[in-house]
């Protein structure tokens, strides 16, 4: 009864995941290899059969939202359908504490790739923000003008 509890948990976090459009079997994958004692292969399989229907019922709620764009997704769609059979055979003649590993590299440089992302674009968005448009003078400037100053006047400085 607990390991049935534990694959209930493991699979509402896999879907929530993978309701947000992340893929759950990011997260379902290692829970079950980890807290369900199934082997990766196992993990694998059952986290497919479960993504079947949560990808139908994605799919139709971002399809009524008017996010899909079938013109630009069948070209993705394809080469990712032959891969993903080519692949599955391949996973099935490979040890499952090989797949494993592959597995927790994929997901290591996905975390780190995805880190390195959002470093870069914050670092980006402060930078932005520091750069002073030309066309302004900044609060600082004036304030010194005025205190050297006292009766210039905001004509004055933007001239």
């Amino acid at each position: 009864m607990t390991k049935f509890i534990i694959l209930i948990i493991c699979s509402v976090l896999g879907g929530v995941i993978g309701g947000m459009g992340m893929g759950g079997g990011t997260l379902t994958i290692p829970l079950l290899t980890i807290f369900c004692a199934l082997t990766q292969h196992q993990a694998q399989a059952l986290n497919l059969v479960a993504f079947i229907p949560m990808a139908a019922v994605t799919l139709i709620i971002h399809t009524k939202n008017h996010l899909v764009e079938y013109k630009k997704a069948l070209p993705l769609a394809v080469p990712a359908l032959i891969t993903s059979v080519l692949c599955s055979f391949a996973a099935l003649k490979t040890k499952s504490g090989v797949l494993a590993l592959c597995y927790g590299i994929f997901l290591t440089a996905l975390g780190v790739f995805q880190l390195a992302t959002v470093i870069i674009n914050c670092v980006r968005k402060k930078k932005r923000a520091q750069q002073v448009s030309p066309r302004r003078t900044p609060g600082i400037i004036i304030a010194a003008i005025r205190i050297i100053k006292p009766k210039i006047s905001f004509k004055e400085i933007k001239k």
